[in-house]
């Protein structure tokens, strides 16, 4: 039995798929299968279920897969314990952030690190929350830069900031005149969001839950549209096919050539952003140069919380 065996078996039981297994760990579907098989008949015991395009765990694989997962996680600490007793703040730290984070805090974070941290390399990651809370939990990433909610056994989390939301419109919208934006307003208007699977679509429809309305027709001035990226949904507003609810950090000087950018009334919605890390993790003093990265970086418009402690 080797780690490398148990990081397949973990993630085939990730994937449910021999293929895509292969792909996250850079190897070939062949070379994963018989690693697979191999630990199947060292065990005595059948792993997966194997079927057409489907890939289940059995009762048995489950809690293998279990203890696998914490074996590699063991792993992870050992190591890191290792360049612990190095130094904390030299060698690399992998830090993932989702989508709607990472191209906006990322160019602010990183100088202010490299003068906090010069000999911390930092190795990046952006995906999807649930990707990145896998990945964390599998020491795939050190720590990762989020959005509440966000809850996972043995991760803890530390806020960092709040940040508002804000509305773009077209330029010569009718909105222009205005100076904020009522929530009620957007019921009438076509509004873009992120697709599925986006934690700031779910913020968003928290704050205005009448723009899940997608039954209605295609065409309908009160539907909502889809969007892959922020990036592609402000050059749809640009084009005048609706409007859109932005995490303030995302407008650009660019875009406020293109957009009109008005702030909410009443009680403005927003997120609170955190940094999230196994708790076993023990280079805290590189948790904490990222923290007071962030709480350095100038971010336009947020408000640090500077004053929470690490725990």
């Amino acid at each position: 039995m080797t780690l490398t065996e148990l990081k397949y078996i973990v993630a085939v039981a990730r994937e449910r798929h021999f293929g895509r297994a292969a792909a996250a760990c850079f190897v070939s579907q062949p070379t994963l299968s018989v690693a697979v098989k191999k630990l199947e008949d060292e065990l005595g015991v059948t792993l997966f279920e194997r079927s057409s395009g489907d890939v289940s765990v059995t009762p048995i694989g489950e809690r293998i897969v279990s203890e696998s997962q914490r074996v590699l996680e063991q792993v992870q600490t050992i190591k890191a314990l290792a360049e612990q007793g190095k130094d904390p703040l030299s060698g690399a730290l992998r830090l993932g952030a989702i989508y709607t984070i990472s191209p906006y805090v990322l160019p602010f974070l990183i100088p202010r690190l490299r003068v906090i941290a010069p000999q911390m390399q930092l190795l990046l990651e952006e995906n999807y929350t649930a990707r990145l809370a896998e990945m964390l939990k599998q020491g795939d990433i050190d720590v990762a830069l989020l959005s509440e909610p966000f809850r996972e056994n043995g991760v803890a989390t530390q806020a960092v900031y709040d940040e508002p939301f804000v509305v773009a419109t077209p330029k010569g919208h009718a909105w222009e005149k205005l100076k904020k934006i009522e929530p009620a307003q957007l019921e009438d208007e076509n509004v873009l969001l992120l697709s599925p699977g986006n934690c700031f679509r779910d913020q968003v429809l928290q704050t205005c839950p009448e723009l899940n309305r997608e039954s209605l027709p295609i065409g309908s001035l009160q539907r909502t549209l889809q969007g892959s990226s922020l990036t592609t949904i402000r050059h749809m507003v640009a084009g005048g096919i609706g409007v859109t609810v932005l995490p303030v950090t995302s407008v650009t000087a660019a875009d406020q050539q293109l957009l009109t950018i008005r702030p909410f009334s009443g009680e403005v919605p927003t997120r609170r952003v955190v940094l999230a890390w196994r708790r076993n993790f023990p280079r805290r003093e590189a948790i904490e140069a990222v923290r007071q990265a962030i709480l350095g970086s100038n971010l336009p418009d947020v408000a640090m919380l500077p004053t929470a402690l690490i725990e």
